[in-house]
């Protein structure tokens, strides 16, 4: 795939890793970056994510052949619509967002003719945050999950999945709304079992914290203002997995109190399967 200009908005760790990809691979012809911090996209150009840095998201998007929102899931809708009156016909826009249900519905069928959307969240990334810890690789091998509905265009979709698939990534479709929920459990939850364990840590322990707490509670060092927009955004469905999580440590619970070694045996037997089957 061959992009003349893509448009990064929001040049963080996936902004920058996929600035980043698409010069390694050489799928486009010019990368522009938009941001508010001046510093950053000096950063990210510094770094080679990005050819120019825009201030102007109107400015940079109506350049875009293809333009990518990396900014938090609560930003996404609202930037999208601001900037797609006045792209070209035959635009695409896609976004890197944790949750998808409600930015694709704020979306879908508000877009001028020729202009493209089709969700998107590459399964990718970490706890650190900034173009600094940017990688070209960061999706060599990982599932990006695009998005698909009743009125989503098929050509646009076969666009959007050609495109992270030359940045390297694999591709599955899914519905918005079965994405968020199983993205509830697979990466929300743990991030609010996380933050949990981390925040009950009393300071005078932490001398004696080893690998299983700081492996465990890992993920909460991420920012807590676009993960407070995750958990707000995927609400219901991250409330149907907590709970889960609450019947589950029910059930460690009551085991414990009635001293019922078989019960707590079986419980971590069906933990240490279900981990295993996910490999290292």
């Amino acid at each position: 795939m061959k992009i003349a200009t893509l448009t990064v908005v929001g040049v963080g760790l996936i902004g920058g890793s996929i600035g980043l990809a698409a010069r390694k691979r050489g799928i486009a012809e010019r990368i522009l970056g938009v941001g508010r911090n001046k510093t950053t996209l000096e950063r990210a150009q510094s770094l080679g994510a990005i050819d120019a840095g825009v201030g102007d998201l109107n400015e940079a998007v109506h350049q875009a052949d293809v333009a990518v929102f990396c900014t938090p899931v609560d930003r996404i809708a609202e930037q999208i619509l601001a900037s797609a009156p006045g792209c070209r016909p035959g635009t695409l826009l896609t976004d890197a967002g944790s949750t998808k249900g409600r930015i694709v519905a704020a979306v879908e069928d508000r877009l001028p003719a020729g202009v493209s959307y089709v969700g998107s969240h590459p399964l990718a990334g970490s706890e650190k945050r900034g173009p600094e810890n940017a990688d070209a690789d960061l999706l060599q091998d990982r599932l990006v999950v695009i998005t698909r509905t009743p009125r989503t265009d098929v050509a646009a979709l076969e666009r959007i999945a050609a495109f992270w698939k030359s940045l390297g990534a694999r591709v599955c479709v899914m519905a918005p709304d079965e994405h968020d929920a199983a993205l509830a459990l697979t990466s929300h939850l743990p991030h609010l079992a996380a933050a949990a364990l981390a925040g009950i840590l009393s300071p005078h322990l932490h001398a004696l914290t080893a690998t299983g707490f700081r492996d465990t509670t890992r993920v909460a060092a991420g920012d807590p203002e676009l993960w407070s927009a995750i958990f707000s955004q995927n609400r219901p469905a991250l409330l149907e997995m907590l709970g889960l999580l609450e019947t589950r440590l029910t059930e460690f619970k009551n085991a414990l109190l009635e001293e019922g070694e078989k019960t707590i045996r079986a419980l971590l037997d069906q933990a240490k399967r279900n981990r295993d089957a996910l490999g290292s």
